[in-house]
Parts: structure tokens; sequence; C-alpha cells
């Protein structure tokens, strides 16, 4: 054999045993990861569909199996109530997905557990099981109410973000027209009392004055727990660079959007066309009829995934973005799986999260550092607001 055949022989060689030791190194930093995704949307699933997420299942983004692999072990499942449920309905809604959460925690204690502390994350996930951090999507849904605000924390929910797509009655929302010029006096109080009460204020969907007016009221660290960086995908939702500096010196945390639109440009025009359409939905119904159509149109907009331009590449470069900007403490994983319609390519589901971290490990991060992204910390913001 000649000489330049052997090298090519050995350099093979060599990269298979390079890419051997990165899997072996991605495997073992999943097994021992306290995972926290800020925000997936599966209790959609669970309540319009009654799908069953203890098995692992061929569609969907997210199942407990699935999660337990990935190590994503700390999801935030979020209740969400379309903003075309108004005032008691939105509160009839919202518990409808607390009592759908229920059936999960009660049907497999064994494998799923409700967190309401950082110290109960690291518990539940010693054992080996699923803890659930429950938020709410919208802050439509306490209506008008710090009472109902109240009854969610004794319910266990530890998060909320402010608005949804539309304006609510105390704060502007990203994808609606500027109503309140950010917060009302009344939103002051809210972000208050949940300062009080340990819930986590979160500002993705709001207006960006909405932003600001929430970091000048609140005391403790705020998340974006599903946005990604404006300077790369130019959309409403996803924030400036400006913004980022200041949630950072807020203490908080920026989690990436899995979305493409959130993530490629070219797939922004797609995103920002179907979020228009989500904003002009207002069905004249109450009740059953409602919760009917609330679930058909949840299956007509994700119930299949759309082709995209965003890769894998373009979560691992909105990362790099965001730590560049904000530093590796206040960067995050907040996914939206189940919540988009269009993922990026290898980054279809919870699964594929290990080839995330072996890119960022190739990109020169630090496994210590990936542990903060990974789910570090926001739990670290969970403990400061919940003080444990």
């Amino acid at each position: 054999m000649r000489g330049s055949a052997w090298t090519a022989v050995a350099l093979a060689l060599a990269s298979a045993a390079s890419t051997e030791e990165e899997s072996a190194r991605v495997r073992r930093i999943h097994a021992s990861l306290v995972g926290v995704d800020g925000h997936i949307d599966t209790l959609q699933r669970v309540l319009n569909e009654n799908e069953d997420i203890s098995r692992r299942l061929a569609r969907g983004h997210v199942d407990l199996p699935r999660l337990r692999e990935a190590g994503m072990v700390a999801p935030f499942f979020a209740l969400w109530a379309p903003t075309y449920y108004k005032g008691s309905e939105a509160v009839r809604r919202t518990l409808q997905l607390r009592d759908a959460m229920q059936s999960i925690l009660d049907g497999h204690p064994d494998r799923i557990e409700l967190a309401t502390t950082a110290a109960d994350v690291q518990r539940i996930a010693r054992a080996g099981k699923i803890a659930a951090v429950l938020t709410v999507e919208g802050g439509h849904q306490i209506a008008d109410d710090l009472a109902v605000l109240r009854t969610y924390h004794r319910l266990g929910i530890r998060s909320m973000t402010l608005t949804h797509f539309r304006n609510n009655n105390w704060a502007d929302a990203s994808t609606d027209r500027p109503r309140h010029n950010g917060l009302t006096e009344f939103g002051r109080q809210v972000v208050r009392e949940m300062n009080r009460l340990g819930l986590i204020v979160d500002v993705s969907h709001v207006s960006d004055k909405t932003f600001y007016d929430t970091l000048a009221v609140t005391t403790k660290p705020v998340i974006a727990s599903h946005s990604s960086c404006r300077a790369l995908s130019d959309v409403p939702r996803n924030m400036s660079d400006d913004m980022i500096r200041a949630l950072a010196r807020n203490g908080g945390v920026i989690a990436i959007n899995f979305g493409a639109g959130f993530l490629n440009q070219q797939d922004a025009e797609a995103l920002r066309r179907r979020i228009g359409e989500a904003v002009a939905t207002e069905p004249a119904l109450t009740g059953r009829a409602l919760d009917e159509f609330a679930a058909a149109d949840y299956v007509r907009e994700y119930g299949q995934m759309w082709p995209a331009s965003a890769t894998l590449q373009d979560a691992v470069a909105q990362i790099d973005h965001a730590v560049k900007i904000a530093g590796v403490e206040h960067v995050g994983i907040g996914s939206d799986w189940d919540g988009i319609n269009s993922v990026p390519a290898g980054l279809e589901d919870v699964s594929k999260m290990p080839a995330l971290t072996a890119a960022l490990l190739r990109r020169g991060y630090r496994e210590d550092d990936l542990r903060k992204i990974l789910g570090g910390n926001l739990l670290r913001v969970l403990r400061e607001v919940t003080g444990r």
C-alpha cells in the first residue's frame, strides 16, 4: 500500500475514534443531565387528542420515554388557552389543562411528579422521574383577577407568560397593535404579586415596551421561556440584542425557541403569516362548542410539520449569539415542542437533543457551560424566584 493510502486509512481511523469518543461523551452528559426545557405545549395533545404520552409515540415532539432518554427531565408544561378564550372561559380552559396534567401525574406516579421548586426538580430527577413544572401561557388566563393568579399558584403553577398573541386588558403583546403602551398599573400589580408569590414572570410574547416596563417593576429574575434572537431571525417574538442584555442584567434567561421561523430568517415570513392568522381568529362560541373549535384548530395548525429551511446549525447559531450577547449564565432551552409546526432538520423532536449537545461541543463549549444552557440556568431562576 502506498504511503498516501496508509495516511488516508490512518486519518479515517482517527476520525472514527474521535466520533466514537464524542458520542460516548454526549451519552454520558445526557445520562446525568437535569435538563430543563422552559416551554413545551404537549398538554395540548393530551387534552385535544387524548394522547397517552406515557408511551413512546411515532407522532408529536415529546413523550415521557423520549424526555427521560434525552435527559430533559424538567420540562415546563404550558397550560395554554388561546386568546379567543376570554374571561371565565379562559379560566375554565386553564383548569381543564391542569386536570389533564393531573391525569398524567396520577396515572404514572412512578415516572412523573409535580415540581414546584428547584429542590423538587433535583429530588425528582435523582429518583429517575420526570419533574413537571407548570406554567400558564397568557395573562388573559387570570381574567383580570389576582385571586385567580393566587389560586393558580396553589394548584402548583410556578410561571406565567404575561401575554400571548393578543394584548390583554393590562399588557401589550408583541404581535398586536399597542393599546396600553406596555403595562398598565394593574399589569404592574400582577408582576408584583407574582414576585411575592414566587411565580416566574415570563416575557415571551410581550411587546418591547411591556418587556422594559416589566424589568422596571420586577424584583426577581424573569425569563423569556421560548424566544430566540431577533438579530438572526427578525420576528417580533424574538428578542433584540438590547433586550437580551437587559435580561442578563436582571439575572434572567433567554430560552431558545426551536421553531424554524424563530431560528432562520428564510422561515420567518411563514411564521409571521401564521401568527397573523391566529391573531385574527375570533370564534363567537362558548363552552363545549369553543372547546371543539379549539381542538380542531390545534390539529389543523400543529397536526403536521411544514417544510423548513432551518437546520440544527441554526439552533447552534442562535445559542451562540445569545451567549455572546448575554453570557453563558443567561441562556437556556425553550423548545416550544408541540407548539411549533415547522422544525429544523436534525432537531425534529426531543430525542435529537444529544445532537445539539454534540454540535455545541464541536463549537468549543465546555461541559460545565453546556449543563448551564441545557438546564442549570433555568433551574437557578426557579430557585431564586421560589426561594428553594
